[in-house]
């Protein structure tokens, strides 16, 4: 069996632009060290002395001292061997690795073959050190190699000619790359942006695939034309490769929650916040550097960002924004439902209301008001004109077109009657099930209810999975499970849903089905809807195939307005409420009807309009038209409480036409499914009077006033009070 090595390298890496380390080119070198773990500590402060190492305490075996001392050492060994080897300037970072006995090395470069040399000797050169009589000239004979070696290409990121955004974040930031490229057409810029979803040009795809690390920005800024770049950044391309540009003139940080972690040494929140924050330290001097005040991690990358701060907040007396505008920085937030813009000593600057900027759904999606605000300060920042950000905000939509796989909603009829909305999102972590959570049930009429397609990738961790399948669980009315086929990253169906299934049954909940993959899910969940539900499905690298079978099944992607009209009516209200108010505060019977009349020409199909026109014409006494229109108002929807008003209100109506049988038949049905409600009561006693039955109508307004009162003396006699009443009549 072979003995371990004392120090081997694990990975070289030559990060070709801005990274965690540096604002310019490095090599970043893993090194494996468990001969140094374990290395008698007298020895190691021999070694540490002798090549000047500060601090010089090795500390015991296979702690978390020793591996402090020996990345000193491993920084002191690599600015040695790097200076040695001719280079005057040397910058050198250290950092713990995963394990105790490893560490990851990184020093600023100009050239690649140089970095690649280092990583090559390195492992030898700790080997050899640990032993070595002259550890210094073993050092030196390593540096004498680099510097006999090839200098290789020079290593250097582009450098814009044209304005560029960059945006991160762990959610919000595809949506906001593709709104803030949207407002740079409306400005008549020759628009490039690069995501997830590859690279655009005006709107035109150019590349296919996941384009949100270096070789996106390359792509963008070197296309023919290209007036305004806007560049999707993600972590994997910072940490692998660096940043594709050595400045940028906005960056925008999202947000930053858990996700991903455990991967390329990411395992904490606050080291992803680290690496989301590489961006904002290239940001111009005089350039924007646009962050979350929400978010404290966010707003803190303030303190080490290169250009200034613009704080953007759903809290208008937020306390970051206060100190934004202290430090003569920039702020945009939400006043009395408009997006404004702060700045110090200037009066706010209302730019457009939330109702009528599309992505927000009409002020309901709180995390697209937040990508709304960040692109607004993006695009002011980069220079866009106040016109041209106002107009792209009001004309960029959340449909499949502008912002695919991003809370895109469709209204599908179903084959078991009535009609479902469907909501279609990239939700991929605990941040984006709360919003698609949040958004769904903000859809959601009185009533209905709100069934959702949980899934996400294998590669989260357990404690994720399960803590969604309880925010799932709490949240959703129903669940089904729909899996991810291409997504799985080393897990089963079965490991993953086990996960899902431990949260969901935390909170009481068993998920209704199962499914293998998103179209099966779709169509699963549409199989189990009423007509009013909410279907709400997490979905990934399906939703082109989804939007498909959508439309071609009788599905239409939704509108601003019909969204707009969606929301109202989840909150019990009308997109007409105020007109309809208007209608009852008409003394004129005539004028309501034909204000009544007005409106139903602009809704002829609406149930809600047909029972206040119903209503109009029975105040107005002429019950044999009123009759009429109750008939087609309760044929049509009608959400409660107006549904079953209408119903009394019909009964009510027969009774005034003598038709008392009809009119107690609704009221006895009202009367199963409202058990208490006084109206229904008190309406039905009346019929039953009409129709002789007097008996009946007592005991049955006797037992609601016993039942219902709150009187003092009707709680001291309520046994007696209980007992007369339902003697009445035997």
């Amino acid at each position: 069996m072979n003995a371990r090595p004392v120090a081997e390298v694990a990975e070289v890496r030559i990060l070709s632009g801005p990274n965690l380390y540096f604002t310019r080119p490095a090599a970043k070198i893993t090194v494996r060290l468990p001969g140094y773990a374990v290395a008698d500590p007298g020895e190691l402060r021999q070694l540490g002395r002798s090549l000047a190492v500060r601090a010089s305490d090795a500390g015991a075996p296979e702690t978390e001292a020793r591996q402090r001392f020996v990345l000193r050492l491993a920084e002191r060994v690599v600015r040695l061997l790097v200076r040695q080897a001719g280079s005057s300037r040397v910058a050198v970072r250290v950092r713990a690795g995963q394990q105790l006995d490893e560490i990851v090395v990184a020093f600023a470069l100009n050239n690649r073959g140089r970095g690649e040399m280092v990583g090559k000797l390195l492992g030898g050169v700790l080997t050899d050190i640990l032993t070595a009589d002259d550890p210094v000239g073993t050092i030196g004979a390593a540096a004498a190699q680099v510097k006999a070696g090839p200098l290789g290409d020079r290593v250097q990121p582009l450098r814009p000619k044209v304005p560029v955004v960059a945006i991160t974040g762990t959610n919000g930031k595809t949506t906001t790359t593709r709104l803030v490229a949207h407002l740079g057409m409306t400005a008549g810029l020759r628009t490039g942006w690069s995501s997830t979803d590859g690279v655009l040009v005006q709107g035109e795809l150019i590349e296919r695939g996941d384009y949100s690390g270096p070789g996106g920005a390359r792509t963008v800024l070197e296309a023919p034309g290209v007036q305004f770049g806007v560049l999707e950044t993600a972590r994997g391309g910072m940490l692998l490769r660096g940043l594709g540009t050595a400045t940028n003139d906005v960056s925008v940080v999202t947000n930053v929650s858990a996700d991903h972690l455990g991967m390329n040494g990411i395992e904490t929140i606050d080291q992803l916040a680290e690496v989301k924050a590489i961006i904002t330290k290239v940001t111009r001097p005089k350039g924007w550097v646009v962050l979350n005040g929400d978010d404290p991690r966010v707003w803190a990358m303030r303190t080490a960002a290169s250009g200034q701060p613009w704080c953007f907040s759903l809290d208008a007396e937020s306390p970051a924004l206060r100190e934004s505008l202290e430090t003569r920085g920039r702020g945009v937030t939400v006043i009395d439902g408009d997006i404004t813009v702060l700045e110090p000593g200037r009066s706010p600057d209302r730019l457009v209301s939330l109702l009528d900027v599309p992505v927000t759904l009409s002020g309901l999606s709180q995390h697209n008001i937040a990508n709304a605000l960040a692109a607004t300060a993006a695009g002011l920042g980069a220079g866009l004109s106040r016109d041209a950000v106002i107009e792209g905000l009001r004309t960029f939509a959340p449909d499949h077109r502008h912002n695919p796989g991003r809370m895109n909603i469709y209204t599908v009829v179903l084959p078991q009657g009535g009609t479902a909305t469907v909501v279609l999102d990239m939700a991929h972590n605990e941040a984006g099930l709360d919003a698609l959570l949040q958004v769904g049930r903000g859809l959601v009429r009185p009533g209905s209810q709100l069934q959702l397609g949980l899934g996400t990738g294998g590669d989260r961790t357990d404690e994720i999975l399960i803590a969604m399948g309880e925010m799932a669980g709490l949240r959703a009315d129903r669940v089904q499970v729909v899996h991810k086929e291409h997504y799985l990253r080393g897990r089963t169906m079965q490991e993953l849903e086990s996960f899902l299934r431990q949260g969901l049954s935390s909170v009481g909940v068993v998920p209704t089905a199962s499914w293998p993959d998103e179209l099966t899910g779709l169509t699963g969940l549409l199989s189990a809807a009423h007509d009013g539900d909410v279907l709400a499905l997490m979905t990934h690298s399906d939703r082109a195939k989804l939007h498909s079978w959508l439309v071609e099944n009788s599905g239409t992607a939704d509108d601003a307005a019909e969204i707009r009209r969606k929301v109202i009516a989840a909150r019990g209200e009308h997109e007409a409420e105020r007109e309809i108010a208007a209608l009852w505060e008409m003394d004129d019977d005539a004028a309501r009807i034909d204000a009544a009349r007005a409106l139903q020409q602009r809704f002829p199909r609406d149930g809600r309009v047909l029972y206040e026109l119903a209503g109009a014409h029975d105040s107005a006494g002429l019950e044999d038209e009123a009759l009429q229109w109750y008939e087609r108002a309760l044929a049509r929807r009608i959400d409660e409480p107006y549904r079953h008003r209408a119903l009394i209100q019909q009964a009510s109506t027969l009774r005034h036409l003598g038709r008392f049988d009809e009119s107690l038949a609704i009221l006895d049905r009202l009367a199963e499914e409202y058990p208490g409600n006084t109206a229904v009561v008190l309406f039905r006693a009346l019929t039953l009077h009409d129709l002789g039955r007097d008996t009946e109508a007592l005991r049955a307004t006797a037992a609601q006033l016993v039942a219902s009162s709150a009187e003092p003396d009707v709680q001291r006699y309520l046994n007696s009070l209980t007992r007369f009443t339902d003697a009445i009549g035997n």
